[in-house]
């Protein structure tokens, strides 16, 4: 007999919204009485993350103690509330071992933010979600979904990677077992449509929905001309199964159910993939959905490059093609090395081949699809590229296959006429590093030189901060 179910729901959503989730459980063996719905507070001012998951806490802890809920027991989030459970886990089970939970399914988790909690802050976002709630939208939650949000870099920390090396997690092998499923098509009609974009459900972008994250510090602070690049621990050694389906958007995905447009093959998917999740008992039998569900990811992205295979996957309205490319996703903190924070600064990606003609300026206007500066800290900062447009648009353009790479120059603007960055003895100095190269795309350990797709990376960065001679002389 199958074991209980919570289903947490995200930011200004309620239970109600999972019924049907909750119908496909019990057609598939599960009792109502089995499959419990959860409401927490998301659209007011002063809630944040933290105080859904500590109120969880006691909730659960409660029925516990009262019989209501059997240790263990499975969780279904979706949205938002992935970073609650993540946060919840973290905070009080943050070695995994003693969690009540198992089996953690995901679904459009946003792990590393939402492009569109920026508009839910704003006054546009305070009419349209709060015209019934005093016009509050929910700006503490709102501000830790952000993109490139300290909350989302920190929590990432603390249960996901390890900059110092000697920590473990929650997440693997006899601890919690994540799950998780995102959507690759935009919303297809009405003014939501207006949000779509490539490599999103509409809302959660594929790669900020993955939890397989990569952590690296790159810093300038020693040698400007070599900077060391440090790769952080992850906190597990298992893959967690990550799977991405061209057919669901941000508001189809926790419906099994329904109908998605597809062929029955694709629109069945999803519901597999939940049941395939919370059946997984052993430890082989979680490596081996990791390695299925990347299959499938992949075969999603193949369906952006073959015309006849996305007509012949789709009964109705086929997706935009860009929505099924894959994408990186790199979340950037930039620092001095005295721990201050960054603000003004600027990336340039570029290929060492290209500088000084035409095509040098492909990257930023086919391949860098959004950049995004946290409404918080102008020194964290998300950007958005597009790799399929990478590998088969802006590497092509470079003959030499040995020279296809991209660079990333960074230059700080000086704080004032005492204090540069990078050199003392002029202004404008910058500091620039290989980022990727088509030969490595495919390797299976992180390098100094491999963004992965459909991953986020997060890279703190390091620059020299020089005070200039006349700040102290001895005479």
């Amino acid at each position: 007999m199958p074991g209980q179910v919570a289903i947490v729901h995200g930011w200004s959503d309620t239970s109600k919204s999972f019924h049907d989730l909750g119908d496909f459980l019990v057609a598939n063996g599960y009792d109502t009485k089995q499959i419990w719905l959860t409401d927490y507070v998301s659209i007011d001012d002063d809630v944040r993350i933290e105080d859904v998951a500590k109120r969880m806490h006691a909730v659960l802890q409660g029925a516990v103690a009262a019989g209501q809920l059997t240790v263990p027991f499975d969780m279904i989030v979706h949205s938002t509330g992935g970073l609650v459970a993540r946060e919840w886990i973290s905070r009080h089970f943050p070695n995994g071992i003693d969690s009540p939970v198992k089996r953690l399914v995901m679904l459009a988790p946003a792990n590393f933010g939402s492009r569109l909690a920026s508009l839910g802050k704003s006054m546009l976002g305070r009419v349209i979600k709060g015209w019934n709630n005093w016009f509050q939208s929910g700006t503490e939650m709102l501000a830790a979904l952000e993109l490139a949000s300290s909350y989302q870099w920190d929590l990432a920390r603390r249960d996901l990677l390890d900059p110092i090396g000697n920590g473990s997690g929650p997440y693997g092998h006899n601890k919690v077992w994540p799950f998780v499923i995102v959507g690759s098509r935009g919303y297809s009609s009405g003014l939501r449509a207006v949000v779509n974009e490539g490599g999103s459900d509409g809302t959660v972008r594929a790669a900020a929905a993955n939890l397989n994250a990569i952590g690296l510090t790159i810093d300038f602070s020693v040698n400007p001309a070599n900077p060391s690049v440090t790769p952080w621990r992850r906190r597990t050694d298992v893959q967690f199964p990550f799977a991405i389906l061209p057919d669901r958007d941000h508001s189809t995905i926790h419906q099994p159910g329904s109908p998605s447009g597809a062929t029955d093959e694709i629109s069945g998917q999803l519901g597999k993939l939940i049941l395939d999740a919370l059946r997984c008992d052993t430890a082989a039998g979680y490596s081996t959905l990791a390695a299925a569900w990347d299959r499938i990811s992949e075969a999603t992205s193949q369906l952006s490059l073959d015309s006849n295979s996305l007509t012949q996957a789709f009964q109705g309205t086929q997706p935009n093609i860009e929505v099924l490319h894959q994408y990186m996703q790199v979340v950037v903190f930039m620092r001095d090395d005295q721990g201050q924070p960054v603000d003004d600064y600027f990336l340039e990606f570029f290929s060492p081949e290209q500088a000084g003609n035409d095509d040098a300026v492909y990257f930023h206007r086919k391949v860098l699809d959004d950049v995004h500066v946290n409404g918080q800290s102008a020194s964290r900062r998300c950007f958005f590229v597009d790799r399929t447009d990478l590998m088969g648009g802006f590497y092509p353009l470079i003959a030499d296959p040995v020279k296809r790479q991209v660079a990333v120059s960074l230059s700080a603007a000086e704080i004032g006429p005492n204090i540069r960055y990078f050199d003392s003895s002029r202004t404008g100095a910058k500091g620039y590093l290989i980022i990727h190269r088509e030969a490595d795309d495919r390797r299976t350990a992180l390098g100094p030189a491999c963004l992965w797709r459909n991953t986020t990376h997060l890279a703190e960065i390091v620059i020299p901060r020089q005070p200039i001679n006349k700040v102290f002389a001895l005479s």
